[in-house]
């Protein structure tokens, strides 16, 4: 039998101490109880504790994500996704690389293919793990599957797989260039150009465009339109010169949603400056390599009727043999100066209306150093017409003078050098 002890105030029969009354529960309780369910609840996000704590929450230590006291945070930051293109795009710019950007985050195993079969695009990840960026160009007209896994701070996976198609076989654009490539012509061919879309931005497109000479020469352009441009220096191009036109139009956004191709390069070689001088005071052409007079000989030009322009002209093709029709340049039987369809020997077209250097019908032979009788041709004897077209070049030069006729217009032909230099450059 137990010794009943003495009586405690406040006490129970039990022996088991009262709480004070009044006290109130622990706040450092109340902010475990928070911590608790904030970091139960899992996910990415921040979760915080409400309320103060009377003292300091020791963190989780022994984490590799977190390793100093504060108040409980998430372990693993969100991972902000970066793609490009965005999951079903169209009309995507081949030229433009597709990526992968995870901040907080690293991407792996990207698979970038055409949709229809075919090899996969290579591309390069950045040093961190973060980054992945498309090595090779992509096609036109093709539609993408894109596919890659992003893994967060705590390792955790997620794959993810999307596609986009790029721009139409409708929508493509180029150009094409003259000379052509590996050519020879003479020191005053213009290079043209010629869009297959009109450009609208002409400033982006002259800077996506290099043009280059042995020389040296600066250059200038003039657009004759949205889809014409032609390019030369302030004087023929040097002697032997080499040059080089390099168009990095892939990509390159014409306007109206018209995007470059591809990238053309193109070379040609200039011969010596090659210079025919006709002067219709004393019916004669004399004919210059490189500032030395090589021949002279006596001509017939255009009659009253049909006067020869003047100034520069460039050959623009040459033929042994060709064929000469009135109709051509809108003459009918019966019209005054109407001649039957006729074939003439050496002929070097200057204009594309029909004015050239040829071989004077045998019937104009007379006139030929006299006087003038021809529909504006340039009319030589048969011996000069053969050296002419043995010994000149497309692309050489002819100057006509005092005619009284207008100058040569610049897209009768390449008229380009009747513009001053000072002039020139238009858009």
């Amino acid at each position: 039998m137990t010794k009943p002890g003495p009586a405690r105030r406040g006490g129970d029969p039990a022996g088991r101490p009262q709480p004070r009354k009044g006290r109130r529960t622990s706040g450092k309780m109340l902010a475990v109880l928070a911590l608790c369910a904030a970091v139960g609840a899992g996910g990415i996000g921040i979760a915080t504790a409400p309320g103060r704590a009377e003292a300091e929450i020791p963190s989780e230590s022994a984490a590799p994500m977190r390793n100093v006291a504060g108040l409980a945070a998430p372990v693993v930051k969100l991972v902000e996704l970066g793609v490009t293109p965005a999951d079903g795009a169209k009309a995507v710019n081949p030229a433009a690389p597709p990526s992968v950007k995870a901040v907080n985050g690293a991407v792996k195993d990207v698979v970038l293919v055409p949709a229809s079969g075919g090899g996969r695009v290579p591309g390069t990840t950045s040093p961190d793990g973060s980054t992945w960026t498309a090595g090779d160009p992509l096609e036109f007209d093709t539609k993408y599957k894109f596919a890659f896994t992003i893994v967060d701070g705590a390792g955790r996976e997620t794959r993810t797989a999307q596609t986009f198609a790029t721009v139409a076989k409708a929508h493509e654009a180029d150009a094409a260039v003259y000379p052509l490539n590996g050519t020879t012509v003479g020191a005053g061919q213009p290079i043209e150009i010629v869009f297959s879309e009109p450009v609208l931005d002409k400033v982006a497109m002259e800077k996506s465009v290099a043009v280059s000479s042995s020389s040296g020469q600066a250059v200038a352009w003039r657009w004759y339109s949205d889809r014409r441009v032609r390019i030369r220096p302030e004087t023929f191009w040097a002697s032997n010169s080499e040059i080089t036109v390099d168009l990095q139009l892939f990509g390159v956004d014409f306007g109206n949603r018209m995007i470059g191709n591809s990238d053309t390069r193109v070379s040609f070689k200039v011969g010596p400056q090659r210079l025919a001088v006709v002067d219709d005071i004393t019916k004669t052409m004399n004919v210059y390599f490189d500032g030395q007079l090589v021949r002279t000989a006596p001509v017939t030009l255009g009659d009253a009727d049909w006067l020869s322009p003047t100034g520069f002209a460039v050959i623009m093709e040459q033929e042994r043999n060709s064929r000469f029709n009135a109709g051509s340049i809108g003459l009918k039987p019966g019209d005054k100066g109407y001649y039957p369809p006729l074939t003439v020997e050496y002929a070097n077209r200057l204009t594309s209306s029909g004015v050239y250097v040829h071989q004077a019908l045998e019937s104009a032979w007379r006139a030929v150093g006299k006087s003038n009788v021809s529909h504006g041709c340039v009319g030589l004897l048969p011996a000069d017409a053969a050296w002419f077209f043995n010994n000149m070049l497309t692309g050489d030069v002819v100057q006509t003078l005092n005619t009284g006729a207008p100058a040569v217009e610049p897209l009768e032909g390449f008229g380009d050098w009747n513009i001053p230099w000072a002039q020139y450059a238009k858009r």
